[in-house]
């Protein structure tokens, strides 16, 4: 995390307001256009943004990222891609993978620093083995990383 954003607050924590794009724009001020952007481009790989739910356990309004798709014998499916939360001028892309595919991530085409955090992402659940790679989001420098992060998702149904 950088030291820009340490200390920074989670946004939309009251229950009774639930994030709408205006007040997402005033929210992330310049870094809306970021936001933008990304939107954008994971819609045109096929990704859907769910509309903003509160969820009791963290007390903050959270967004997913999901695929949808049609088998071959016509079943809808979706498959949760990534967690979108909002913060005070930057949101957080989070994916949580499971243990078994920490090292074909890590011959993906990304960059030192993700490779890095998946590397060294502590391993969660009892059961069934996860970890989380987590991105704060101010900048186009990590977007990159994140688009090839979804299509690995993606194309792991």
């Amino acid at each position: 995390m950088s030291e820009r954003m340490e200390g920074k607050e989670q946004l939309f924590r009251d229950k009774n307001v639930k994030p709408t794009e205006q007040l997402i724009a005033e929210s992330l001020g310049e870094e809306y256009a970021i936001y933008q952007r990304f939107i954008e481009t994971i819609k045109n790989e096929g990704i859907s943004l769910m509309d903003w739910r509160y969820y009791q356990d963290g007390k903050a309004w959270l967004s997913k990222g999901e695929y949808k798709w049609t088998t071959t014998c016509g079943t809808n499916k979706v498959k949760p891609i990534f967690w979108l939360s909002l913060w005070e001028g930057f949101f957080k892309v989070s994916f949580h993978f499971s243990e078994k595919v920490r090292t074909q991530l890590l011959s993906l085409p990304i960059s030192e620093e993700t490779k890095e955090a998946i590397y060294k992402a502590p391993t969660n659940g009892t059961k069934m083995k996860f970890f989380s790679v987590i991105f704060d989001v101010a900048s186009d420098s990590s977007l990159n990383d994140i688009y090839v992060l979804v299509n690995f998702r993606k194309s792991f149904i």
